[in-house]
């Protein structure tokens, strides 16, 4: 029974095991072959070519997180006074609830789709990275032949320290395989609760940093960030490298849209509002500075010169 349910879970993973090897093989023979970089170089920067591939196929559904994410935040008021209304009655506040979410277009699991997606690339970035430690075939990644793709992969060493299928309780591990492994948990475990505090801090109004919204927010601020620094030194040095990477892209593409399309009514919103109103104040500086700097002369109004009457001959004034 289990080798069938195994069975079936390959046979899921199977297009995504084509789709993740087929990536990475493209990035490393353009690195490998045509810049001549290292092996070791090259399949480290594949697997960040990945998941910049990833992160932008991704970015439509960012885009539906942030807008569902800001209904969620300023839905919090009404939300909260229905639970004054019908807390008794943990039925009727439900159905509420989710009819006030229909209403508005929310889905309060649409904030979580981009790492639910991303979770069955990892799974295969993870078993492509065993196979290949394990000199199996998986996906595009061939072992038929010393110096394959399969074998490039799994004897790559990153950063001159450790193989990129390693990872921190592998046999025989080394010490610098550990510090390696260990720094990219580190890494990646920062850049988590810094995406999360990001959020909660910039881009939360103040009616949303209370009730139960705001206390899933804040299990999710110190609870990911465990799970992943704990379960980080079982994963392979490159998927550290991948999760890192999309870490890394995720806190960056937050930044740009807190910065430039703040949710109202939060701290990041007042602040482009006083960047907009300090850069109109030095256009507007700018153009009194340019008038005080005139000539004087210039600013008095020119004198249109009074025509003169023209001399007439006597008999054109008797014709008149």
């Amino acid at each position: 029974m289990i080798d069938f349910f195994v069975g079936i879970g390959e046979a899921i993973m199977w297009p995504l095991y084509h789709l993740t090897s087929g990536i990475l093989i493209v990035f490393h023979s353009l690195f490998a072959e045509n810049l001549s970089m290292p092996a070791g170089l090259s399949w480290a920067l594949a697997i960040i070519g990945l998941t910049i591939v990833i992160r932008i196929l991704l970015i439509p559904l960012f885009v539906k997180q942030i807008k569902n994410s800001r209904n969620m935040q300023l839905l919090q008021p009404k939300v909260k006074e229905l639970q004054k209304k019908h807390g008794h009655d943990r039925e009727r506040l439900t159905q509420e609830t989710m009819k006030l979410y229909k209403e508005t277009g929310t889905n309060p699991l649409a904030s979580c789709l981009p790492l639910i997606l991303q979770m069955p690339i990892f799974l295969a970035l993870f078993r492509t990275l065993d196979k290949a430690a394990n000199h199996e075939k998986v996906g595009f990644l061939t072992d038929e032949h010393v110096g394959s793709d399969s074998d490039s992969l799994s004897e790559s060493v990153i950063f001159g320290l450790a193989k990129i299928s390693d990872s921190f309780l592998s046999q025989g591990v080394t010490l610098s395989t550990q510090i390696t492994t260990a720094s990219l948990v580190v890494l990646m475990t920062i850049t988590t609760f810094t995406t999360q505090r990001q959020l909660m801090r910039k881009n939360m109004p103040e009616s949303a940093l209370t009730g139960q919204y705001a206390q899933q927010q804040k299990i999710l601020l110190y609870v990911l960030p465990v799970v992943f620094a704990v379960g980080g030194i079982f994963f392979p040095v490159g998927v550290l490298l991948y999760w890192s990477t999309s870490n890394l892209w995720t806190m960056g593409q937050q930044f740009y849209v807190i910065r430039n399309n703040p949710t109202p009514g939060t701290p990041a919103f007042d602040a482009k509002q006083a960047r907009d109103l300090a850069k109109h104040g030095r256009r507007g500086a700018t153009a009194v500075t340019e008038v005080i700097a005139m000539d004087p002369q210039d600013l008095k109004p020119k004198a249109v010169p009074r025509a003169q009457p023209k001399k007439q001959s006597r008999s054109q004034r008797k014709t008149r």
